[in-house]
């Protein structure tokens, strides 16, 4: 299996470039919660060991790799809302996050490495998108771990406001669980009403009551 290297990065510094940001969102595909952008500018000269792209770390990995990721690299989180998802759509959400994040930073990056094959909206900075950018990345891999593990733990922290969804192991991700949830409990403030399922449920509650 390949790792993820540092030859974007690299590549960046050699044409002068010197604060290079990796980007990446998670929570594209929940029926619950918000879009989580993570933007990440590394410390050449102290890159943590065993970055990799976080679905394919175990929990515990991405744990330790969290911390080490904030106490070495200049990190920036950002969301955008349920609202935001419903009113745009989820791609232009995480690309208002992934803006967010990168505007967050402590040092404005001179160059933005971002998975995916898009350049968002509204980031002006020179930037250069890379498919599956978080298995060939290392920042890139960072931005993956730090917002997936943020995410999974405000999905966790939202399952103890609305038990009975199993957001705390499923995300918001559209589970047997999940879905049982919706059934008897019904629809939450933070369920994303523009994605059909909720808004099937919405509206046939809505023909029952009419």
């Amino acid at each position: 299996m390949t790792q993820p290297d540092f030859s974007f990065e690299q590549a960046a510094f050699d044409r002068g470039l010197t604060h290079v940001a990796g980007v990446d969102e998670v929570g594209r595909g929940p029926l619950a919660g918000p879009v989580v952008a993570a933007a990440v500018i590394l410390d050449p000269m102290d890159v943590p060991a065993g970055l990799n792209d976080s679905k394919k770390l175990s929990a515990k990995q991405r744990e330790a790799l969290f911390d080490t990721i904030m106490n070495s690299a200049d990190v920036c989180i950002a969301e955008a809302t349920v609202a935001e998802i419903d009113e745009h759509n989820i791609l232009r959400a995480s690309h208002i996050a992934m803006v967010r994040a990168v505007a967050g930073l402590s040092q404005a990056p001179d160059h933005i490495l971002i998975d995916g094959n898009l350049v968002p909206r509204g980031l002006t900075t020179s930037s250069e998108t890379i498919i599956k950018g978080d298995a060939r990345s290392q920042s890139i891999a960072a931005a993956s771990i730090v917002a997936k593990l943020w995410r999974d733990r405000h999905m966790v922290d939202l399952a103890q406001q609305f038990p009975g969804y199993g957001w705390d192991k499923n995300a918001g991700y559209p589970t047997a669980q999940h879905k049982q949830g919706l059934a008897t409990l019904g629809v939450t403030p933070h369920h994303r009403r523009s994605f059909k399922p909720i808004h099937n449920i919405l509206y046939q509650d809505k023909n029952i009551s009419d």
